[in-house]
């Protein structure tokens, strides 16, 4: 009896170990628990970071209709692997990336044979986990709930924008982590500690977005998109989440130079991406938001075969790769009703085959645009008829756009969005064509996996500062902290007429978006301008403002120099909100930029980034004594110096300023 009661205990307590796992960063720094709750088979994780406490036990798991996917489980088994390896991309911030973590698959079953596995990977700047459900007799499963749970151990300061399932066009707002109810991700944040983290999500595909939502004072709760029936998605038995992220660092700057969230994406499936390339580009765009020209035609219209000229020539002149056209198809004049456009009938006064053969005789790529108002179903009808004519006519670069809402009550951000900017990502890709999506879902990083899959927008861009009171200083010093974390952004820097002086009084201006009471402005200063092609990344990245704004200007030789296509990226220092420093090399050229919020700021760096033993001939972009985004935003000061890798250099910043700096190789 004694035997057979010491044989029930050491199986119960042989079972109780079996319900807890650990694993840990290859640091040791983070260390994650995970365990199921004896009783009820719940499941729960809390992650300490040098072992103070970040995340106190939180619930993890799904709910469906008929079928359990958050409780009763037991664990299995749990598998441990290690992998260091090094990966290449086609383009990036940086091309190549370490991916070093230790993973720990935790397998779980419930008595009705439920299966599932919680696949946790820890790496030194974060983590990551995914939900991988198998349930037996069932071939498709209707989501209604997500239970993952973020319960912070202390409070901390949060900066993010509202959660919304419709647009991320919202300005960051910074909060104490306990009055924050609600927040699209990133959703970055310091802990009272001094830890900086951001929560996200990595390759999503055929799932809805996540937001966060506060359940107690210190506890957030992952939020699913949801389908106009109010469920959140529809899969089969055997699926498999997006994963849910946390990057961490000691320093903002480690946020920046974190490459978790490409980490947690698979490989590309473009076996030759060889057509993929970065550029830069100019357009027919500003003087649309402007007011100036219209999309559709009129005796205002912007996309005209002579205009295509003059911009093309344009970027012949200046080293510019590429020209973008707005408003050059039938359709435009539907716009506020149900829109109907045409993707391959040009408007009368554009012949886009005249268009597409003198760029292609001045070695200039064209850059397509398809605006679908939202309209979905119609879009995707044309779509493959679409995207064969611009790739017959040598267009193989596409801006996409969704300025309304989808048709059935469907969310821009739901599963059905999802699905269906995936399915324009690989419908373009076997027509050699990248991809620049405006009006987007979320970046989490399926740039990896599709290349083409260039750029998005997915936040409050440059174009809010045609018709409204614009961004203010501080939005483009939050942003490398927040939104680009996700990935690159097409935010369209670089107005050099920062007041409109030289449009406001324009007899062919017209307000369309805003009243007479809004004073439209950029409230930077010019070198903030052109520190923003360095800071806010983008392989596609535009010199926005008219063109006319930049002949003869000294300060344009900056993106005339400026090459996107970076092989190394470094961000120097930084705060969210504050300021922010970072610099980037593409072949043998650098590119430094800094900028700050309403406050002046000096900064001083080693150069030691640069190659030794080769002197640079450094042409900097600095904002003048007299500076002020407010009162004298136009004040910059172009000067040389010549600079090795043992030099430094002191960065003064005006209020809402920046400088840039070209570092290029004697």
């Amino acid at each position: 009896m004694q035997k057979l009661l010491f044989a029930l205990l050491v199986g119960c307590t042989m079972m109780a170990c079996r319900q807890k796992a650990e694993v840990s960063s290859p640091d040791e720094s983070i260390r994650l628990t995970f365990r199921t709750d004896r009783k009820s088979g719940e499941m729960r994780y809390a992650v300490t970071v040098n072992d103070r406490p970040l995340f106190e036990p939180s619930l993890l798991g799904f709910v469906a209709q008929d079928a359990e996917l958050a409780c009763s489980f037991r664990i299995d088994k749990v598998e441990r692997t290690t992998v260091d390896e090094t990966w290449t991309q086609p383009w990036g911030e940086n091309k190549t990336n370490r991916s070093h973590y230790n993973e720990m698959a935790v397998s779980l079953r419930r008595k009705d044979d439920v299966r599932l596995v919680l696949r946790f990977r820890l790496f030194d700047d974060g983590l990551g986990f995914r939900y991988e459900y198998e349930v037996p007799g069932r071939d498709s499963l209707v989501v209604t709930d997500e239970c993952t749970e973020f319960r912070f151990a202390e409070d901390g300061t949060s900066w993010t924008i509202p959660a919304n399932f419709e647009t991320y066009e919202l300005l960051y707002r910074t909060l104490p982590l306990h009055e924050l109810e609600d927040a699209n991700t990133p959703a970055t944040f310091r802990t009272a500690g001094g830890l900086y983290g951001s929560i996200h999500e990595a390759a999503l595909y055929d799932f809805p977005e996540m937001v966060l939502r506060r359940c107690d004072s210190l506890s957030f709760k992952a939020d699913l998109a949801p389908l106009p029936d109010g469920t959140k998605a529809r899969v089969a038995g055997r699926f498999v989440t997006p994963w849910r992220t946390v990057q961490l660092a000691p320093e903002a700057v480690g946020l920046i130079n974190s490459s978790l969230i490409l980490n947690l994406n698979e490989p590309s499936k473009i076996e030759d991406t060889s057509w993929i390339r970065p550029m830069k580009y100019i357009g027919v765009w500003w003087s649309m938001h402007l007011g100036l020209d219209t999309w559709a035609m009129d005796d205002r219209h912007g996309a005209t075969t002579e205009q295509a000229r003059r911009y093309i020539e344009f970027a012949a002149d200046n080293h510019i790769d590429a020209v973008l056209f707005e408003g050059w198809n039938e359709g435009w004049e539907t716009w506020g009703g149900e829109q109907h456009f045409d993707y391959r009938k040009p408007y009368a006064d554009f012949d886009i085959r005249e268009i597409a053969d003198y760029a292609r005789h001045l070695g200039i790529e064209l850059i397509g645009h398809h605006e679908t108002g939202g309209n979905v179903p119609e879009y995707e009808r044309q779509l493959d008829s679409a995207l064969l004519w611009y790739a017959d006519l040598g267009v193989h670069n596409l801006k996409t756009g969704y300025a309304g809402g989808f048709p059935g009550g469907y969310l821009h951000h739901s599963q059905y969005g999802v699905r269906h900017y995936q399915k324009v990502v690989e419908q373009a890709a076997k027509y050699r064509i990248t991809v620049n999506a405006h009006e987007p879902i979320k970046d989490c990083g399926i740039r990896r996996t599709w290349p083409n899959m260039m750029t998005r927008e997915g936040a409050r861009g440059k174009e809010w500062d045609a018709w409204s009171a614009g961004n203010p200083p501080s939005h483009e010093v939050i942003l490398p902290f927040t939104r680009l974390l996700a990935g690159p952004m097409d935010y369209t820097p670089g107005t050099f007429d920062i007041l409109y002086e030289r449009t406001r009084d324009s007899v062919r201006r017209k307000l369309w978006n805003c009243g007479e009471e809004v004073n439209m402005r950029v409230n930077t200063t010019l070198a903030k301008q052109i520190a923003d092609w360095v800071i806010l990344y983008s392989p596609l990245q535009m010199a926005s403002d008219l063109i006319e704004h930049y002949e003869g200007h000294p300060a344009f030789q900056f993106f005339r120099d400026f090459d996107p296509d970076c092989d190394w990226s470094r961000a120097l220092a930084g705060e969210p909100g504050e300021y922010v420093a970072v610099v980037r090399r593409a072949g043998g050229k650098f590119f430094f930029g800094a900028a700050t919020n309403e406050e002046p700021r000096s900064l001083h760096f080693d150069l030691d980034f640069l190659e030794p033993e080769v002197t640079y001939e450094a042409a900097i972009y600095a904002d003048a004594p007299d500076a002020h985004w407010e009162t004298n935003p136009t004040a910059c000061e172009v000067t040389v110096r010549y600079v090795t890798s043992a030099d430094a250099i002191d960065v003064v910043l005006a209020p809402g300023g920046g400088q840039a700096i070209s570092f290029l190789p004697l």
